[in-house]
């Protein structure tokens, strides 16, 4: 092919394709390559260009090209040896994304050619395929980074004022009538005004968006005419993913990225990426060779010490990416920063995060990963939340990640459910949780706020099928229904006889706002989970990544408006006073003149629980006094003042609990603002000692007059 380009040697350093205005720069990690060379190609696919990057520093080849601009497709070609058994997968027949690819485009298609071994022959992966790759996987695309900002202002939004929703960047619009159908399902589609709208009028401060980074759906999956809808497999970790952008997908999705989290922040709402850095789309030893295993196999990917064909797997997806390499490590922090400079988002959740932390094998609090991004002066500065275990020996992690770190609070969780089920003995563990969980977070001066409290996420039951399925139902994922977890709840309300079903319904629309009740008004760092508050079901489905479908999609149409209305209140009610929302440990031993402490523990008879109460298995009914005094929050006019004092009453029992209020020193009375149950029955306030019937499997939260 005739070289009709201008080459320079260029620079080794930024990685990737850099666009300077007079030409690109294009430079590629690859440790153990012999050779490397870059093919360009138009947008009709047809290759236009094959360069050697002859110039090599640092493990890196790189070279500058005059004529390349924006909008340039292109992808590499790297040499070497093909020793499976030594860890080397080098076969320059695959073409192959750069892991530094700004952008994204053009898909890919499942064929034979993709894999870097033969998958007829015999020998399984140690044969080598001498097909081309090249009509059948994606293609890299130059960038042009240049962006007008205007005046963005990240919020900025402390961890004790947050409350965080998570969200699908396509499921969340997609059936949205009110937004153009152009526009649905996109990043565009979360910033519409419409979007906007709902989101503030819930009150939630930050969006968490399951990936966005450019993935691929699994073979396997659209064999059975599935997708891998939720995202957990990447294969480029700059890139914004293509489908999700209503724009031509050279380029434009980056922008159009942009675009959404400029609006979202003019409307004081951050945006917190998940992030999948522990393995890549590129799986095992019989996985396709589309990017880093055929880059430098041997530098990204943790293999097995004994046998180097093999790949390490804590993720359960076939490969973790080895951040004991400086390269690698070098990588996820260029990554990171890359999504806070350049795209501005406000902190990440990091999937299976123990995986990072790992050593030769165990996970290591103080390991590399957790030291650069300390003493990195942009990474450190966001919000950084941790899934704190992985499927490996020891992954479980819960409440050991370092100080800076917040955690998905998976004992948090597992409490709440058992408690509201009517699972005996859980008041003591109840009391813990709701507290922020300071057996877990308090020490290493870590905050309540360490603890990202949820009930449901986007893995598992919804909350309306978490209080309404006592099964799963994953058949429409054709795995016989055998994936996801088991589930054994039994929602039992007592009811018999024709008046079952409405008593049943009854039942399962408390326990829902039972939840939403006790996770905003917890200690810590709410998480919802989109369409929960509208009543959102999976219709039993408590795995459904790979329902791109009306299983997963929210259903605007359906939407429970009542229930969206208590949420509503609930994050208001949470938003308005800080004592339900503590920066700090409330340890219970500040007095005030009227002898009352930070908080008191109230058994249903009025008296303060006791060691026995504690310990008394049968004991479901628990009242919370927090002491608002001193804690600042703010009237109906905006003004500082002092915030009140809140009662709690929680009744995970089947029967009615008639709940003795306080003496008259906590309050001489107290006004009703929010019940889970029936209200008929209730007066809007109370006095001082007076008797309050708490019904069943319900909630009472009373305000200091």
């Amino acid at each position: 092919m005739e070289n009709k380009y201008s080459i320079k040697p260029g620079k080794p350093f930024p990685l990737g394709a850099t666009w300077t205005g007079k030409g690109t720069n294009f430079s590629l990690f690859a440790e153990s390559a012999e050779k490397v060379e870059l093919c360009l190609y138009d947008n009709d696919g047809n290759e236009t260009g094959r360069i050697e990057l002859v110039d090599r520093d640092h493990h890196v080849f790189h070279c500058f090209v005059n004529e390349v601009l924006p909008g340039q497709l292109y992808g590499y070609r790297v040499h070497g040896p093909y020793l499976p058994a030594e860890g080397k997968r080098f076969n320059p027949n695959k073409l192959l994304i750069d892991p530094y690819a700004k952008a994204i485009c053009c898909g890919l298609t499942w064929n034979k050619a993709v894999f870097g071994y033969d998958i007829d022959g015999e020998d399984k992966d140690l044969g080598f395929s001498d097909l081309d790759s090249a009509a059948y996987v994606p293609r890299s695309v130059v960038v042009n980074l240049a962006y007008d900002w205007e005046d963005d202002t990240p919020p900025d939004i402390s961890y004790h004022q947050t409350v965080i929703y998570e969200l699908h960047v396509k499921g969340f619009s997609e059936l949205n009538p009110l937004i153009p159908e152009e526009l649905r399902g996109t990043f565009a589609g979360i910033a519409h005004p419409e979007s906007i709208k709902y989101l503030k009028s819930l009150g939630i401060t930050a969006v968490e968006l399951m990936p966005v980074h450019e993935f691929i759906s699994d073979g396997h999956l659209q064999d059975r005419g599935l997708s891998n809808y939720w995202g957990y497999n990447t294969i480029g970790f700059f890139a914004p993913h293509e489908k999700y952008s209503s724009s031509d997908g050279r380029g434009g999705q980056v922008n159009e990225f942009r675009d959404m989290v400029k609006e979202l922040h003019r409307n004081g709402l951050e945006v917190l990426l998940d992030v999948v850095y522990n393995h890549t789309a590129e799986g095992n030893e019989l996985g396709p060779t589309l990017s880093f295993k055929g880059i430098d196999n041997e530098s990204y990917y943790r293999l097995e010490q004994d046998n180097k064909r093999y790949y390490t797997d804590y993720t359960g997806t076939g490969n973790t990416l080895n951040t004991r390499m400086p390269s690698v490590l070098r990588f996820i922090m260029d990554s990171l920063r890359y999504w806070v400079k350049e795209m501005h988002v406000d902190g990440f959740r990091f999937d299976l995060a123990s995986t990072l932390a790992r050593g030769l094998h165990e996970v290591d609090r103080l390991g590399a990963f957790f030291d650069i991004i300390h003493q990195d002066p942009v990474i450190s500065q966001v919000k950084l939340i941790a899934e704190p275990w992985d499927v490996g020996e020891g992954g479980y992690q819960v409440g050991k990640f370092p100080p800076g770190w917040a955690e998905w609070n998976g004992k948090y969780r597992d409490t709440m459910r058992r408690f509201w089920k009517g699972d005996e003995g859980m008041v003591g563990a109840f009391a813990e949780r709701f507290m922020g969980s300071p057996d877990l977070y308090m020490q290493e001066y870590r905050r309540p706020t360490a603890s990202i409290n949820f009930i449901t996420a986007h893995d598992g039951f919804t909350l309306n099928d978490l209080v309404s399925y006592n099964e799963k139902h994953n058949e429409a994922n054709g795995e016989d229904n055998q994936d996801g977890e088991q589930h054994n709840h039994s929602w039992n309300c007592g009811a018999e006889g024709a008046t079952a079903d409405v008593q049943i319904n009854y039942l399962r629309d408390k326990q829902k706002r039972n939840f939403l009740a006790t996770l905003l008004l917890s200690q810590g760092v709410p998480m919802i989970t989109a369409g929960d508050e509208m009543g959102k079901t999976q219709k039993g489905n408590n795995n459904a990544y790979c329902q791109d479908n009306e299983i997963s999609w929210l259903n605007w149409a359906n939407m429970d408006e009542e229930l969206v209305a208590f949420t509503r209140k609930l994050i208001a009610l949470r938003i308005q006073h800080p004592s339900l929302r503590r920066r700090e440990w409330i340890v219970g031993d500040r007095i005030d003149s009227d002898g009352l402490l930070d908080v008191a523990w109230f058994a249903g008879n009025g008296k303060f629980m006791d060691e026995q109460k504690w310990n008394d298995e049968h004991q479901k009914c628990l009242g919370i006094f927090l002491h608002g005094e001193g804690i600042q929050g703010t009237d109906e006019h905006g003004n500082e003042v002092s915030d009140y004092h809140f009662l709690l009453i929680f009744n995970a029992g089947f029967a009615t609990s008639e709940f003795k209020l306080p003496e008259s020193r906590f309050s001489k009375s107290w006004e009703l603002v929010v019940s889970t149950g029936d209200t008929k029955t209730l007066k809007p306030r109370y006095a001082a000692e007076e008797t309050v019937p708490v019904e069943e499997n319900s909630i009472l939260i009373f305000r200091a007059e």
